[in-house]
């Protein structure tokens, strides 16, 4: 079988859609073991609330991950903008490495920059002041010495506050899409030939025009609110896959 590598993001994992859960898992079961590396670039989980979560939902994730690792699959993790409180103790339980927020990867032989993708949204600016605040390492701190009761809540409130929000105009969903100059600026600077990402839930393959770079391309994964989606690339090239939820 030729060598394999998997990215996911946007998974948006809770206990209120057991059935993109069970999609996830059967995943890990059946498609993940054949793959040399799997990547998960941000947004596993709809909330993650501190590594001190011990709720049968969070434990029953890790353990199927730690399974994976365990089997020799190497795992990574990027951050994304729902569970940017994974630290070192998921890490540690999972067997999963945690990756800075732009890494750079040698993808049999292509350069390619992996990123959760919501640094490149430039265009929504209130998010990025948002953004830059919440993220802020004393806030970070803050946030994860809060009683775990008090997290939940948070996190409670925001999932309720996300899903009474009116359906988004066209052109607020193109100020939410990543800015091109942005894209092409990460991808120059990092000198890589592909860039994979989620965030924007539009699963895609663009091509990329850069500086003296003949072919760059821009591969955006699927959400799983509908179905899963994952990328699959090997030496040969890569491809984008869908499989229905139950």
């Amino acid at each position: 079988m030729a060598a394999t590598t998997w990215f996911i993001a946007d998974l948006h994992l809770s206990p209120a859609r057991p059935d993109i859960t069970a999609l996830f898992l059967q995943f890990l079961r059946q498609q993940a073991p054949n793959a040399d590396a799997l990547y998960i670039l941000g947004d596993l989980f709809d909330a993650w609330i501190g590594d001190d979560d011990n709720s049968d939902f969070a434990q029953s994730i890790q353990a199927a991950l730690a399974q994976l690792t365990q089997q020799g699959v190497a795992v990574y993790f990027i951050a994304g903008n729902r569970d940017f409180l994974i630290g070192p103790s998921f890490a540690t339980r999972t067997g999963v490495t945690l990756l800075p927020e732009a890494s750079v990867i040698d993808l049999y032989g292509c350069r390619t920059l992996i990123m959760h993708g919501d640094s490149l949204c430039t265009d929504d600016v209130s998010y990025q002041r948002f953004r830059r605040i919440i993220r802020h390492p004393w806030l970070t701190k803050l946030l994860l010495r809060l009683p775990l009761a008090w997290r939940m809540r948070i996190a409670n409130k925001l999932r309720a506050n996300s899903a009474t929000q009116k359906p988004l105009t066209d052109a607020q969903l193109k100020i939410m899409d990543v800015n091109q100059c942005a894209v092409v600026e990460a991808m120059q600077q990092h000198q890589v030939q592909w860039l994979i990402h989620g965030h924007t839930h539009r699963p895609n393959i663009h091509q990329v025009a850069l500086a003296n770079q003949a072919l760059a391309q821009r591969i955006v994964l699927g959400d799983w609110y509908q179905q899963g989606s994952w990328l699959a690339v090997t030496a040969q090239g890569l491809q984008l896959h869908t499989a229905p939820l139950r």
